[in-house]
């Protein structure tokens, strides 16, 4: 809709997750070093967990596109909480034929396919992608297939990936023996302020555009409403890019995003801010003072702006 206008290529903010608008800020740097370290150490068991809209699943699919041939993939991406029999949905992964089998020969089929790949000279990793949705006998049944390496043998990996609801759930204490087995952890969290804006900014190059579309200021409130959170960001960038468009802006203004945040809490539907954390006080105080824009979330309790003497530069 607005593509030909800013001279992009592309949408610079599709929800759709895209390993090649993967930008490699701090924690997503880490995760994806620690990903590979799991996968090249031949670790056990490997979580990776981060909020709703962190970009967990583009990073996987980044990781996916690098591996070689040595190593053979089985995705499982479609979990919920009415997941039926596991070991179905791990022969399907795989493309092994899981139809008319009974849970013993199930076993054994996925057993001697691991021995196979083994002999191959390859490794076989099971991805688990909203692993947050299994409950706790399902993740213990991944454990007994875990059983499978025997020795200094690894002929299965588990890479578990999932919201931070996977954590405590893995913290229950029958499935002590199922963390005892994690060899790699690592928690993505939400992007700071410094990485919103060159998040904003690579996205829009990537697609072809400005970089300088989007004004500090106009960064500094889609960071504010979005917690950092890579998803929401889209979507506020998304809609403000259609504001500007129907307004024929080149730039995107604090104001501009302000008024897609608005509509959007019309709806009822973006999940919007109710806390507000130090960086979220001092970027609402700054907006305030210099464009005298009120940024008030749904919800303050209490005014937590400790350290005045903290510059954010915005402008």
């Amino acid at each position: 809709m607005y593509e030909e206008f800013f001279n992009f290529t592309e949408r610079p903010f599709s929800l759709t997750p895209d390993p090649s608008f993967l930008y490699m800020g701090k924690g997503h740097r880490m995760a994806l070093t620690m990903l590979n370290y799991g996968l090249r150490s031949e670790a056990g068991i490997t979580v990776i967990t981060g909020e709703v809209g962190a970009g967990k699943t583009t990073l996987i699919h980044h990781v996916l596109a690098g591996l070689g041939d040595d190593i053979t993939v089985g995705l499982i991406s479609n979990t919920h909480s009415a997941f039926g029999e596991l070991l179905e949905w791990v022969l399907m992964a795989f493309g092994l034929d899981y139809t008319n089998k009974t849970k013993t020969e199930l076993y054994q089929l996925f057993s001697d396919y691991l021995i196979e790949q083994y002999a191959q000279n390859k490794r076989t990793v099971l991805i688990i992608d909203e692993a947050q949705n299994f409950g706790a006998e399902t993740l213990e049944e991944l454990r007994m297939l875990s059983n499978i390496n025997s020795g200094k043998h690894m002929v299965l990996q588990l890479v578990l990936v999932g919201q931070p609801e996977l954590l405590q759930t893995m913290k229950k204490q029958e499935l002590r023996q199922l963390a005892q087995r994690v060899s790699v952890d690592y928690h993505i969290e939400s992007l700071k302020l410094p990485d919103t804006i060159e998040y904003i900014k690579f996205r829009i190059e990537h697609a072809g555009g400005d970089p300088g579309i989007f004004l500090k200021s106009a960064c500094a409130v889609v960071h504010y409403y979005s917690r950092g959170i890579p998803r929401l960001i889209n979507t506020l960038c998304d809609f403000a890019l259609v504001y500007a468009f129907a307004e024929e802006q080149r730039k995107v203004e604090a104001q501009l995003v302000l008024d897609v945040v608005r509509d959007k809490q019309k709806g009822g539907i973006f999940p919007m801010r109710k806390e507000e954390d130090d960086e979220a006080v001092k970027i609402r105080e700054l907006i305030k003072g210099k464009l005298g824009l009120d940024m008030k979330p749904l919800l303050v309790e209490k005014d937590i702006f400790q350290d005045k003497q903290e510059q954010i530069d915005l402008f």
